[in-house]
C-alpha cells in the first residue's frame, strides 16, 4: 500500500515546519504532533501510513512511544522511522528494537528521507 498519509512526531515546531513542507512539496498528506500524548490522539483519529519520530521530547520519549505504537495491534502495519539528532550507532540499535523500521538523523538529508519513506510503498 502506498504511503500518503505521514504523522510527523516531534517538539520542534522549527522541525515541524521543515518537514511538513518537505514532505507536502512531495505530495503527502502530513498531520503533526509535538508530544507522545498529542501523537496518540492523532493516532486514535487516523491511522497514518507512516509515522517520522523524533526522539528527543518531553515526557514521553520517541523510543517509548514507538515502542507503544508498535506493540499495539491496531497499528500493525504502520512503519515508525526515527527522525533525530541522536546520531549514536547504540540510539540507532535501540530505536529498531523499539520496532521502528529505520532510523534517519538530523538535519535530514531531502532525498535520503523520501526514500526511506517510499521503501514502504
Amino acid at each position: 500500500m502506498p504511503v500518503h498519509k505521514i504523522l510527523l512526531v516531534d517538539d520542534s515546531k522549527t522541525e515541524l515546519h521543515f518537514l511538513s513542507e518537505l514532505l507536502t512539496k512531495r505530495g503527502y498528506s502530513v498531520r503533526t504532533a509535538e508530544s507522545g500524548e498529542e501523537a496518540m490522539r492523532r493516532l486514535a483519529e487516523e491511522k497514518p501510513d507512516l509515522i517520522l519520530m523524533d526522539v528527543v521530547m518531553p515526557g514521553q520519549n520517541g523510543f517509548q512511544l514507538t515502542r507503544t505504537i508498535t506493540r499495539d495491534p491496531r497499528f500493525t502495519g504502520v512503519p515508525v522511522i526515527m527522525c533525530t539528532s541522536k546520531n549514536q550507532e547504540t540510539d540507532r540499535v535501540w530505536g529498531m528494537r523499539q520496532g521502528a523500521k529505520d532510523y534517519v538523523v538530523k538535519p535530514v538529508v531531502a532525498d535520503e528521507l523520501i526514500a526511506k519513506i517510499k521503501q514502504f510503498d
